[in-house]
Order: structure tokens, then sequence, then C-alpha cells
């Protein structure tokens, strides 16, 4: 009736992505993301000459791949954080099919660098660990069939993710990889517990990893060796780990200085793995403090913006990859102090590693997407309306 008295009003054009991309992103959490990026890139000038040395390469050969490797994660954190969550996940549907097949002939076609577990492909130039990009596939997969099974006459999707989850799980156990087995599995239980899971329920299941855990020490010798590294009340001086934590407790609280650390001479891995050693002996307590704040503040700003979110998919998925992310970071500063058996596991943005960089480009991408601010209201007002 309003335009048949007035006439049609004209359609306004649409917000330029960028402008529109700007205003809605956390820029926080972006601002976090380059801030460890960064440091990885200061942390590498001093880690990785001595194995650059060892392996024949110029002395910031593996510096300059990280740079690349970086800035291809960054494109690609920022290319999926323009996404709208409908894109987003179509996209993460055919890269965890592609993950998924590439992880399931990884026994036939993949290699273990001579460290005992097959969990890469060789291209030659570079070498791709599928289980990488895996993960936030299965995230958003995972959420999007447990938001299915909550509409009305949907789907089991919670039966099908379960299922989906064990089958990664155990193949990822075979690697042998438990660290990404145990990260899968987090995952899914996170999601699971957002999604209104009982807590009987998941009281089981952690019964049922403690039992699965007890099979694979009795039965996986690499398993074996490790958790009782880890329980024995001495550490082998000569061992990673020895020599990871000596450099923790030699750097104390300012460290000794920028060039003056010894441990990136020891540590075969001291640019990945234990690239946090190398922190805590060059600088001290009060970067690894401002490192693990900047992950906390990644994981906590997601998770209170999620808290307004309304689309139960969105609210799920980005709830796994934040608490993923958050995770996998405690995982690998955890095992450098003994808090944790080793796992061979790479801390997100710092660590050298191109696969694990640009698929957490992806993971952080994805997040962003799904925490943007979007002209929805909040889920408070559906409580208040409900209320009166």
């Amino acid at each position: 009736m309003t335009e048949m008295v007035y006439g049609a009003v004209p359609a306004q054009g649409g917000e330029p992505i960028l402008p529109k991309w700007w205003r809605t992103i956390d820029k926080w959490t972006i601002s976090c993301v380059l801030i460890l990026f960064a440091i990885g890139l200061l942390l590498g000038f001093a880690a990785s000459p001595p194995l650059a040395e060892r392996n024949g390469h110029s002395p910031f050969h593996y510096v300059e791949r990280q740079a690349l490797f970086g800035g291809l994660a960054l494109i690609a954190m920022i290319i999926t954080s323009m996404m709208s969550p409908t894109l987003v996940r179509r996209l993460a549907v055919l890269g965890f099919l592609v993950a998924f097949v590439a992880l399931a002939l990884l026994p036939f076609f993949g290699t273990d660098f001579g460290k005992g577990a097959v969990r890469w492909y060789s291209m030659g130039f570079a070498s791709v660990q599928p289980s990488e990009f895996l993960k936030p596939g299965f995230v958003v997969v995972t959420a999007w069939m447990i938001a299915a099974s909550q509409q009305i006459n949907g789907p089991p999707g919670t039966a099908w993710s379960f299922a989906l989850c064990i089958s990664i799980v155990l193949m990822l156990a075979l690697q042998p990889d438990f660290g990404q087995a145990s990260l899968v599995l987090f995952g899914w239980g996170v999601m699971y517990f957002v999604a209104g899971a009982p807590m009987l329920l998941l009281v089981i299941m952690a019964g049922m990893v403690v039992l699965a855990g007890s099979l694979a020490y009795a039965n996986s010798e690499h398993f074996a060796r490790r958790i009782d590294g880890f329980l024995n009340p001495e550490v082998d001086p000569t061992t990673q780990l020895g020599y990871a934590t000596n450099a923790i407790r030699e750097g104390g609280l300012l460290g000794v200085g920028v060039g003056e650390g010894e441990v990136k001479w020891s540590l075969p891995d001291a640019h990945t793995d234990f690239i946090i050693a190398v922190a805590a002996e060059e600088y001290g307590l009060i970067l690894v403090l401002i490192i693990i704040g900047l992950y906390a503040s990644v994981v906590v700003r997601s998770l209170l913006r999620l808290m307004r979110e309304r689309d139960p998919f969105v609210r799920l998925a980005g709830a796994g990859l934040a608490c993923m992310f958050g995770v996998q970071a405690m995982i690998n500063m955890g095992v450098a102090v003994r808090l944790l058996p080793a796992k061979g596991m790479t801390l997100p943005f710092v660590s050298y590693g191109g696969s694990s960089l640009i698929a957490g480009g992806i993971a952080v991408g994805m997040l962003l997407a799904f925490t943007r601010t979007r002209p929805q209201g909040e889920i408070g007002d559906i409580l208040r309306g409900r209320a009166r």
C-alpha cells in the first residue's frame, strides 16, 4: 500500500566488500594473530640458523620459507574471513573430503622423514601434512551435522559426527599421531558439550578415552616410550625434553639475551615443536607470558562474540575452532615444560611449518568469518522475549 501511494523506494547499492569486512571483523583477533606471526619470525631468526647450517642451506633459509608460508597463510585467513558462513561451510565440506581421502591414503603413499610416524606427503620442494588441513574441515562438518540433528525431524547428525570422529581418530592413531587424534576428539567433545550433551555421557566418554589410552600403552611401543619418558621423575639431559627444560630454566625472567641461547644448537626441532624453549631461554618468562596472553585473547574474544550468535551451526563451529586453536597452543607449551607427554605438535603461527601455517590461517579465517558482526540482534533478545 505504501508503495502504491508514494512509489517504490529505489534499491540501495550494497556496501563494498572491504569496508564491510573491516567494519564487522574482530580487529583484536587479527592483531593478535599478526603479532604471533611476527614473534614466530623473530624466533625463527634465532632458532633456524643452526639447522640450516647442518643441512647446508643459507643461514636464514627456514626464516625465508616461514615468511613465504606465513604470507600465504595470512592471505588465506583474510580471504576466508570475508566469506559468509554458508560459503565457508560449503568450501569446508569439499576441503574436508579431500583431506580425508589424503589421510586414508597416507599408509600407501606417505613418508615419515625418519621420525617414525607416517604423517606427510613428500612433494620434493615441500611436504604436506593432511591432518592439519583435516581439522578445520572436520570442525565445520561436525558442527553442521550436530546443528542439523537439533532441528525438528532432523537427521541423526550427532551419531554420524561421532562415527566420523572415531574413524579419523583411528586413522591418526595408526600413523601413529596420538596428539592430533586427541585434538580431533577434544574438538568433537567441545561441540557436543556446547550443543547440550548430558554430563553423564561426557563422563562415560572420558572413561573410554582412558581405556583407549591404556590399550595404546600396552600395544604401541611409540606411545609407551613417550608416556614412560613423561612419568620418569628424572629427565635425560641429552633428550629434547632435557634440553628444553634446561633452556627454560636458564632463561629466567628476562632471558640470557638475543642470540645468546644455546638450546637451538642441541634441539633438532628447536624451530618447530620446541620453539617456546628458544623464546624462554633468549627472551625469558616475559615473552612467554605475552605469547600465552595472545592465544588466550583470541580464544576468549571469539567465545564472547559467539555467545551473542543465534545460528546454532555458527556457534558450534566457532566454539570448536577457537577451542582447538587454544588447546593446540596449550599442548605445545605444556610438552616443553613437561606438563604433558611429547606430542609432536606445532605452536600455531609461531612454529615453522608450511602445512601448519597455511591450515592455521584457514582455520582462523573461518573463525573470523563466524565471529563477524551481523545484523541479527543478540541471542539475549530471544531469551528476554520468551520471558515476557
